[in-house]
């Protein structure tokens, strides 16, 4: 991790520490009751940026704090990690079960919109283009590996932790960086890595950023940059 702390050290000049924190103040002083824990999500506007010519960059990043405990991960598994999903009570499939989709377009899609990632074992993970055919990698959800050495509730817990950024035609990114549940503190060390882990991965870093959004899900923007 301390790897990654260096790699932003240089990009931080550009962002105030004050603003994030009156940002982050003023959203979650607006935030209003709601039956759902919201998310805060950052949002990303770029410039300078020509998706069709420059190289699309895709990043993924671990955060420190967990920003949506609730994300439905599924485990495509093997004999020995379905038994272990199902003791901890955690969804998974089998072989079996993904040969029932019979690699229909249709049911994968609805496989892939279910979950937001999935973790494969690796005599499954070989397997899941002629299982299944292009469906989750084309939804972006291809499974990460499972390992028998692996904890399955700390890789789990690993990917609820990650986040993406990835950039397609349009120049502007949202990406989940917390909860309304969060404490501040916790909400601007994920944010702040989050911002300069992606001006890492930014040809010109800074210049190619517009702007800077944060808003829980139901919020207004607020600005921070």
């Amino acid at each position: 991790a301390s790897r990654q702390h260096g790699l932003f050290a240089g990009n931080m000049s550009k962002l105030s520490g004050e603003t994030l924190r009156e940002g982050i103040k003023k959203m979650l002083d607006e935030k209003k009751k709601r039956k759902f824990v919201e998310t805060v999500e950052l949002q990303i506007g770029l410039k300078q940026y020509d998706p069709q010519r420059d190289k699309r960059f895709s990043g993924t990043l671990k955060l420190p704090h967990m920003p949506r405990p609730n994300r439905k991960i599924c485990i495509l598994g093997d004999q020995q990690h379905c038994d272990e999903a199902a003791s901890k009570n955690l969804p998974f499939m089998g072989v079996d079960d993904l040969k029932k989709l019979n690699k229909n377009k249709k049911l994968v899609k609805k496989l892939a919109q279910k979950y937001d990632a999935f973790l494969a074992s690796d005599s499954l993970i070989k397997q899941i283009p002629r299982l299944l055919g292009p469906g989750l990698n084309k939804a972006g959800k291809f499974p990460t590996l499972l390992t028998h050495q692996d904890n399955i509730q700390s890789k789990v817990d690993e990917l609820k932790s990650q986040i993406k950024f990835q950039l397609k035609k349009a120049l502007c990114l949202g990406v989940a960086v917390g909860n309304v549940d969060m404490n501040p503190v916790d909400l601007f060390t994920n944010i702040n890595l989050s911002i300069n882990f992606l001006v890492s991965l930014l040809k010109k870093n800074w210049q190619n950023v517009k702007s800077l959004y944060i808003k829980t899900t139901m919020g207004k923007p607020q600005r921070i940059y």
